[in-house]
């Protein structure tokens, strides 16, 4: 991202559109300024199958609906869709934006570099709200876990530069949690629990949610923060 920003990340560990997720999202959208106007992009799920994606998507504004904002849902499940102009202005004219989870390398190189991800980055740098789930997450971070190659960790969005991010950290078996020692100089990486959020940018970040989230340095450092403590995301270099 060229543009300093402004605007708020979460990066969710799991449990998009669910009643526990209730908590931190009202927190995300009293961040906003103005009338919430959220889309949610179900795009990681389309190698699940037709039909897949309509259901998370229709999760998704039920869910935001319900908590009292203006939402839609955008099927934009392949690279085509993320070049489309009409697409990225309806994204464009959002203040939050929801990508759920499924598979973290289909979205990412869906997204990558195309007039919809440009979009979404312009929506975070003028202050809105930027949310991912599961893949989600992984996808938004400056780096990400290259499964099934889980010793190497590949570009990513970059919304949430230098952070790498290992969701359902609580429910993972111990090889997974290993992960976190994937940690370098260049890149910090978080272990977030389902029903919990890494809040913020830049520096500035805290953990919400019922669960944990686990940080992870390239000095063997290791913490655990819980719902509303602030992370400490250090300034490494390398």
């Amino acid at each position: 991202m060229n543009a300093t920003p402004h605007g708020t990340a979460a990066l969710v560990g799991a449990g998009e559109f669910l009643p526990t997720m209730d908590p931190v999202d009202t927190l995300l959208l009293e961040r906003l300024q103005g009338p919430a106007r959220v889309v949610v992009l179900p795009t990681a799920a389309a190698p699940d199958g037709a039909g897949v994606p309509e259901r998370w998507g229709k999760m998704g504004v039920e869910h935001f609906t319900r908590l009292g904002a203006t939402a839609e849902s955008l099927m934009l499940l392949t690279r085509a869709d993320a070049e489309s102009a009409e697409l990225a202005a309806k994204i464009a004219a959002a203040n939050f934006i929801y990508l759920s989870g499924g598979k973290p390398q289909y979205l990412l190189e869906t997204l990558r570099q195309t007039a919809c991800w440009h979009a979404i980055e312009d929506v975070f740098t003028a202050g809105g709200v930027v949310a991912g789930c599961s893949a989600g997450a992984m996808a938004m971070g400056g780096r990400m876990v290259d499964f099934p190659w889980l010793w190497r960790t590949i570009p990513a969005l970059g919304l949430a530069p230098g952070l790498a991010v290992i969701p359902h950290f609580d429910e993972l078996p111990r090889l997974f949690v290993g992960l976190g020692r994937r940690a370098t100089r260049r890149v910090t990486v978080v272990g977030v629990d389902g029903s919990t959020a890494l809040v913020g940018s830049g520096r500035d970040w805290t953990a919400q949610g019922r669960g944990t989230v686990t940080l992870f340095t390239s000095k063997g450092y290791k913490r655990v923060y819980h719902a509303g403590e602030q992370v400490h995301i250090p300034l490494e270099k390398g």
